[in-house]
C-alpha cells in the first residue's frame, strides 16, 4: 500500500519494517476515519424510543475515534510516511463496504454498530499481532485504542443484550442482517 518514498524513519527501525508498520497504520487510519463518519451518521439518523440516550452516547465516541485517527496519522508521519486521509483514498483502499443503514430506530442502528465494531476490533487485533516483531511502540498505540473501541462496543452491546446475556445480533454477520434481527 505504501507508495511514498521514505526519506527517513525512526532510529533503530529498518525501511522494510517501517513500510510494513505504515501500511498497518494506514489501514487502521482508514478504519478510524470511516468509523467516526459512520458514528456521526448514526447520531444524525437514529430515531425512536431511547433516541436521546443513543444520540448523546454516540458523540463522545465520535470525538474519541477522531482523536485515534489523529494519533494514527501522526505515527505514520513519525515513521517517515505520508498519511492518506482523503475520502477518495479511504473509499479506494478500504476492505469493507459502506455502512448501509439510513434513518432507523435506535435498536436497528445499535445492532448494525455491533457488527461494525466487531469488524474494526478484529482488524485492530490482527494488526496488534502483526506488530509483535515490528514495532512495539506502534503496537502499544493500537492496544490503547483497542481498549477504547472495546469499551464503546460494550456500550452498544448493552442495549442489545437480554437478561440471560443473549445478543439480538447473535449469528448476524452483516449490518443489514443485524438491523433486521433487532427489528424482529
Amino acid at each position: 500500500m505504501t507508495t511514498d518514498t521514505l526519506h527517513y524513519t525512526i532510529p533503530g527501525m529498518d525501511e522494510s519494517a517501517a513500510r510494513t508498520t505504515i501500511d498497518l497504520l494506514q489501514s487502521r487510519l482508514h478504519a478510524a476515519n470511516d468509523l467516526q463518519l459512520t458514528l456521526k451518521h448514526v447520531h444524525w439518523n437514529v430515531v425512536g424510543p431511547h433516541f436521546i440516550a443513543v444520540h448523546e452516547m454516540i458523540d463522545p465516541q465520535v470525538d474519541a475515534v477522531r482523536a485515534m485517527a489523529d494519533a494514527l496519522a501522526e505515527r505514520i508521519a513519525t515513521l517517515g510516511g505520508a498519511p492518506r486521509g482523503t475520502p477518495g483514498a479511504l473509499v479506494e483502499e478500504r476492505e469493507w463496504n459502506d455502512y448501509s443503514i439510513g434513518r432507523a430506530t435506535t435498536q436497528e442502528h445499535l445492532a448494525a454498530l455491533d457488527v461494525t465494531y466487531r469488524g474494526v476490533i478484529e482488524s485492530y487485533r490482527k494488526a496488534i499481532k502483526a506488530l509483535e516483531d515490528l514495532d512495539l511502540v506502534t503496537q502499544d498505540i493500537l492496544i490503547g485504542q483497542t481498549e477504547q473501541l472495546e469499551l464503546f462496543h460494550w456500550f452498544v452491546r448493552a442495549h442489545l443484550e437480554d437478561q440471560g446475556g443473549q445478543l439480538q445480533t447473535s449469528g448476524e454477520a452483516t449490518e443489514a442482517g443485524a438491523a433486521r434481527a433487532a427489528r424482529d
